[in-house]
């Protein structure tokens, strides 16, 4: 189904985007992993192809890694100028990394990490990869958001929790930045072939709440209540793999899906006005604009 499609995957070395690489190559499509850590990703590329027969190095490999730190809009920015140079063609791709309730922390370009990596950083990502996704239409565009938007709001005066910080609520706001970009690219995007829509994969089982702490005496219960009640991974990249490759969703814009079936978002995640404020100010912020 997916044969001769490139697909890129941020964040692919665990958890739901190292599942998602896996099932588009499972369907023969082509993934280059965008990772931080390039030799976990190295380690996580191996067992992909372990999985799925692929050969390392071999003609048609279709397991690509490539180094990519959404803190860093230099790094971004080296990393979209290199995919240019080196893809005729991109046909998906899936915004998935992500940063959860860490402590206040800033990027190298000073943001706020959450909003910073999971917003600004795939921001500007998607925008410069645009043109290479209209030249391959029809094309798609992921975006991994969280039912945890519901806790987050957009106040444009502190985008960069700078008077106050609640790792839970940054967390929400990115995710909320997450659908509303959706909310504003989907509309920029009629007409031209290219799709984008969000998903929330529910709670699952991967290392993105290392900074959740736990107290020893209930790591037992909580990994059994884990295990029992959160998604697998692979569970949890189902709806990423269905926005990517199936063909029901052909021409379908500007939705968030959840267990591979459309959403109703609460207003303010379709808020059009503040969708376009906060475009705005993000092509400010990652230097689109001055």
């Amino acid at each position: 189904m997916m044969s001769g499609k490139t697909v890129i995957v941020t964040g692919a070395n665990s958890g739901i985007g190292r599942a998602t690489a896996a099932g588009i190559v499972k369907l023969q499509g082509r993934v280059i992993m965008a990772c931080r850590d390039l030799g976990r990703a190295e380690e996580a590329a191996r067992e992909i192809r372990q999985e799925t027969g692929q050969e390392a190095g071999a003609d048609g490999d279709l397991v690509v890694v490539r180094q990519l730190d959404l803190a860093s809009l230099a790094s971004v920015r080296c990393f979209c100028e290199n995919i240019l140079k080196e893809e005729p063609r991109l046909d998906v791709l899936i915004t998935n990394a992500g940063v959860y309730q860490c402590p206040y922390a800033r990027t190298e370009d000073g943001f706020e990490m959450q909003f910073g990596v999971n917003h600004l950083g795939h921001f500007l990502l998607t925008h410069l990869l645009l043109d290479l996704l209209k030249r391959s239409a029809p094309s798609r565009i992921v975006v991994v958001s969280s039912k945890l938007y519901k806790r987050g709001d957009i106040d444009f005066e502190d985008l960069n929790s700078e008077r106050s910080y609640d790792r839970a609520s940054a967390y929400g706001r990115s995710k909320l930045a997450n659908l509303l970009f959706v909310c504003q690219l989907a509309r920029r995007l009629q007409g031209s072939g290219v799709t984008a829509n969000a998903l929330t994969p529910g709670i699952v089982r991967t290392n993105l709440g290392r900074h959740v702490h736990v107290p020893a005496l209930a790591r037992p219960l909580f990994e059994l209540v884990s295990r029992a009640f959160f998604k697998s991974p692979e569970e949890g990249a189902e709806t990423s793999l269905y926005l990517a490759c199936s063909p029901e969703v052909d021409g379908v814009q500007g939705k968030c899906f959840a267990n591979c079936r459309p959403q109703v978002l609460l207003d303010k995640a379709t808020d059009q006005e503040v969708a376009g404020k906060l475009w705005d100010m993000s092509e400010v912020m990652v230097g689109i604009v001055t």
